[in-house]
């Protein structure tokens, strides 16, 4: 009754279909629009996560050819459609009420095994700008449902990076090196690190590879949604 209310006092538009929106929680996507996130069960990289056209795939070439530093990849969905909406309302508009909905998405997955959670870091300065990171909000609330240590202050972005989405393969290396860097004992530990969006995996495999030289044992990815690339 009270999140009716709200909407009722505030009312939205879902960017989704443009419709009123119904419920507070996720506003403003409507209860519709929100049930069409589901999560991807078609083939994929067995270790990358990366969406396959082919059903008899297990592999990705990149995976073949050079093993990234993390053991696998648990993702939830694709980014598209209105996940994509979700995701820019929370990042971009500062919609933060949006994060316990989309944090749900994550519970479904089985965490035994780890020994805490790490969020991708944002720098001092994109912090600063948007005001909180996404990844660190998801990952206190896999902390606190999954009773999961969570290590915020272990991996540290020190090096502020032009935004890898306009970038080549070789520039996102590039522009990632020496970005990260680990505080703190993590020797023997299974780390799940979390991410919001996972592109090309430039950014996870760079933070796992900094994890992995700093001690830890395992780096297990988790993303909210992997960009299907062409």
């Amino acid at each position: 009754m009270l999140s009716r209310l709200l909407n009722l006092l505030y009312p939205s538009k879902c960017p989704s279909c443009k419709g009123l929106s119904d419920v507070f929680s996720h506003s403003p996507i409507c209860s519709s629009c929100w049930s069409k996130i589901t999560k991807y069960t078609g083939p994929s990289c067995k270790i990358c996560a990366k969406p396959f056209i082919s059903m008899y795939a297990e592999i990705c070439s990149e995976c073949l050819k050079k093993a990234p530093p993390f053991s696998k990849v648990i993702n939830y969905g694709l980014y598209e459609g209105v996940l994509v909406d979700a995701i820019n309302h929370l990042k971009f508009n500062g919609l933060k009420r949006l994060v316990k909905p989309l944090s749900r998405l994550l519970l479904n997955f089985d965490f035994q095994g780890m020994d805490g959670v790490v969020p991708v870091p944002l720098s001092k300065k994109r912090l600063i700008e948007r005001g909180f990171n996404q990844s660190l909000l998801f990952a206190q609330t896999i902390s606190k449902e999954k009773k999961l240590p969570l290590f915020m202050d272990i991996l540290l972005k020190v090096k502020e990076t032009a935004p890898q989405t306009c970038l080549s393969g070789k520039e996102r290396l590039s522009n990632l090196k020496n970005a990260f860097i680990i505080k703190g004992n993590i020797r023997n530990l299974r780390l799940l690190l979390v991410d919001d969006v996972m592109t090309t995996g430039t950014t996870v495999s760079e933070c796992s590879k900094q994890l992995i030289n700093a001690g830890a044992k395992e780096v297990v990815v988790l993303t909210l949604a992997r960009v299907r690339m062409v």
